[in-house]
């Protein structure tokens, strides 16, 4: 594997030299050295100005910005300039522009106007990268490589004849033959079997609702196919550089329809973009489960913060401006969780296009301003936390993720609209981050031998083998929870008979024989005191102790939650979408019984996570209260340089990281 280079925390941002005359170039790497920024992203919407017609190419300004930034001590995570095409090739072959499910063609003018399945784009492309790879390979500022940018942000899928075809032969490849997917599809329903391979499509715009199963595995499709164009673009760089290669997710944004769990193999260091919602007061605890996520899908390893925003961005529907001081703490919170990088988008805030009002490390007011001088400010900061690269986060608990699970269950013709993948998985989280404790995000089939406590939010379509880790994760003496609507598919989106949660049943020793999903704004109590609303269901403790049951609602009397000894461990059932006190106060209940205990003991608002190298470990503290706060704390506070003799005390809004003393 290719490894990074360099020592300390990587600071810096997307920069669009292209943009500005090139008199500002100059002004762009002083300013740059001033605020301490040492690597930027360059060349990423640039394929239009780097090949202005086909098969000539323009390096002279990029030769120039290249030399220019190394001069000044800049290096360069180099992009294959592949991200968006060029109007001339859409002019040329109009055939690879994207199409709707309605068979709306989306023309050029935005960004990633073509089909993610088109030869004509494959083909352009990779000319593209070579070109650019066989020319700045041995170019002394290049230390990363960035395959394109954002894939599938916004042409994730395509329905077009390309699409249809590549989509048919990804089905032969999946199944073999037309009874395997018969089979699997259910195509007996609603007299949809199919005789040929020809008559299949995309789960194109129907009169009713589409096959399940055939959407299930279009999604999977079309992640493959921007997977593909990822390892098309990483096979030629292979061949002609050095360095490592990544190209940014966008995890924690909402953004579901690429499984980046299967990508990760296919990079050298997993990058990821992140912009926090403007209308979320908590949009902080969502950017510390972004955060943890990406760290999952790294495999623990240290990951690369590629985008998120000074301040705020353009393209939501109310832009809220950061307030003074959140722009460090946001950024640290990724480093706390494991990011050895903080890079912007972008580095100056561009005059013209439709990104033009998004923040950036030098606003269109120039240096002379708050968001400039907090940019600096976090220079220094990241500079004084140079020894903390390479280390890793500490974590006994886990929270199952399954990008599959996702588009499974948010399918149409379900039993609840209000049943959606994030919704528990959010709740449980933030229980965690209110307790003080860290969780790493993981998929099913990941080593659970490490944690204490698991659990598994609305893990709807669940593999039997991953089914099974969960049940010997249980025995070997972990604790486990699983929520409803989890188990009850398998791969192939078929129901698991003989009662829900299917999967888990003989785990959990509980059975469910109906499902009572709530009317919208309908609650139910428990015996406990907890409240719940969503979901209830029609439950048997058939071998599981009942810890709650319901007092009305269309059950009473019916369990809720139950909770079952396994092995040297024991399995939770939490039947219902119980409120937010109720599941702290459960999330409680769970992390006593693993015996898992906070990094620290903190207020509540107080961030506290652990990052850990051998036997140095380092506390990072956000305070994202009001007050000043006091925790204990023991060593050299990194960013001040003040020392911590058993008691840490932080201001309202600000940042500690203190190097542990060993004993």
């Amino acid at each position: 594997m290719r490894r990074w280079q360099g020592n300390g925390i990587y600071f810096g941002g997307d920069y669009n030299p292209e943009q500005w005359p090139e008199e500002t170039w100059s002004e762009d790497v002083e300013l740059m050295r001033r605020a301490g920024v040492n690597l930027v992203s360059v060349g990423i919407f640039s394929w239009a100005l780097l090949e202005p017609a086909p098969g000539r190419f323009e390096f002279g300004w990029l030769d120039r910005v290249l030399d220019l930034l190394h001069d000044g001590g800049i290096q360069v995570d180099l992009a294959t300039a592949t991200a968006s095409p060029p109007p001339w090739l859409a002019r040329a072959h109009p055939e690879m522009l994207p199409r709707r499910a309605d068979g709306a063609i989306l023309w050029p003018g935005g960004r990633q106007a073509y089909c993610p399945s088109s030869p004509v784009f494959r083909e352009r492309s990779l000319k593209l990268v070579r070109a650019v790879a066989g020319r700045y390979a041995e170019h002394p500022a290049v230390v990363m490589w960035h395959v394109s940018n954002e894939l599938g942000c916004h042409n994730a899928h395509c329905y077009c004849d390309v699409s249809a075809e590549a989509f048919r032969g990804w089905l032969r490849e999946r199944y073999g033959d037309l009874d395997r997917l018969n089979d699997a599809w259910g195509t007996a329903f609603w007299s949809q079997h199919y005789g040929d391979w020809a008559e299949i499509n995309p789960p194109r715009t129907v009169t009713a609702f589409a096959n399940p199963t055939q959407q299930l595995d279009f999604l999977r499709f079309s992640s493959d196919e921007l997977r593909a164009q990822l390892r098309a673009e990483r096979e030629v760089l292979k061949t002609l550089v050095r360095q490592p290669i990544t190209t940014n997710f966008m995890i924690g944004m909402g953004v579901k329809h690429m499984d980046y769990q299967s990508w990760a193999d296919d990079v050298d260091l997993v990058s990821n973009d992140h912009y926090l919602t403007a209308a979320d007061p908590q949009a902080h605890l969502g950017l510390s489960l972004a955060a943890d996520h990406t760290r999952g899908v790294a495999g623990g390893d240290p990951w690369l913060l590629m985008e998120h925003s000074t301040s705020a961005v353009q393209w939501q529907p109310r832009n809220v401006a950061k307030l003074p001081g959140q722009l460090r703490r946001n950024s640290l919170a990724h480093v706390a969780r494991g990011a050895d990088g903080v890079l912007f988008f972008q580095w100056r805030a561009s005059r013209a296009g439709a990104e033009k009002f998004h923040s950036a490390l030098v606003p269109h007011a120039g240096p002379d301003t708050k968001v400039f001088r907090e940019v600096c400010q976090l220079g220094a900061d990241l500079k004084a936390l140079a020894e903390i690269r390479g280390s890793r986060v500490d974590a006994d608990v886990a929270i199952l993720f399954d990008w599959e699970a996702w588009w499974a269950v948010e399918l149409d013709s379900h039993p609840s609209v209000d049943v959606t993948y994030a919704d528990r998985m959010n709740a449980l989280y933030g229980a965690l981050w209110r307790a003080g404790v860290t969780a790493d995000i993981v998929h099913p089939s990941a080593d659970l031998s490490g944690y204490r406590l698991v659990l598994a939010p609305t893990l709807f379509l669940v593999r039997d083998a991953d089914a099974d880790a969960l049940r010997r994760f249980v025995e070997a003496g972990g604790t486990a929870a699983v929520t409803y609507f989890s188990g009850i598919v398998d791969p192939d989106d078929h129901i698991r008979l003989g009662g829900y949660p299917g999967a888990f049943r003989d785990l959990l020793g509980v059975r469910t024989e109906e499902f009572f999903p709530l009317r919208e704004g309908e609650r139910v109590r428990l015996d406990d005191g907890s409240t719940a609303d969503v979901w209830t269901e029609w439950l048997h403790a058939d071998d599981a102790e009942v810890l709650a049951s319901y007092t009305d609602g269309p059950l009473p009397g019916v369990p809720a939650l139950t909770r079952r000894p396994v092995g040297a461990g024991a399995a939770w059932y939490v039947g219902t979408r119980l409120d937010e006190p109720a599941t702290d106060r459960l999330v409680a209940r769970l992390l006593d019984e693993a015996g898992v205990r906070p990094a620290a003991p903190a207020p509540t608002g107080v961030e506290v996570v652990r990052r850990r190298d051998g036997e140095r470990s380092w506390l990072f503290v956000i305070n994202h209260t009001d007050a000043e706060i006091r925790l204990a704390a023991h060593g050299d506070e990194l960013l001040t340089g003040a020392r911590c003799a058993g008691e840490l005390t932080l201001p309202a809004g600000e940042v500690a990281v203190v190097r542990e003393d060993r004993t």
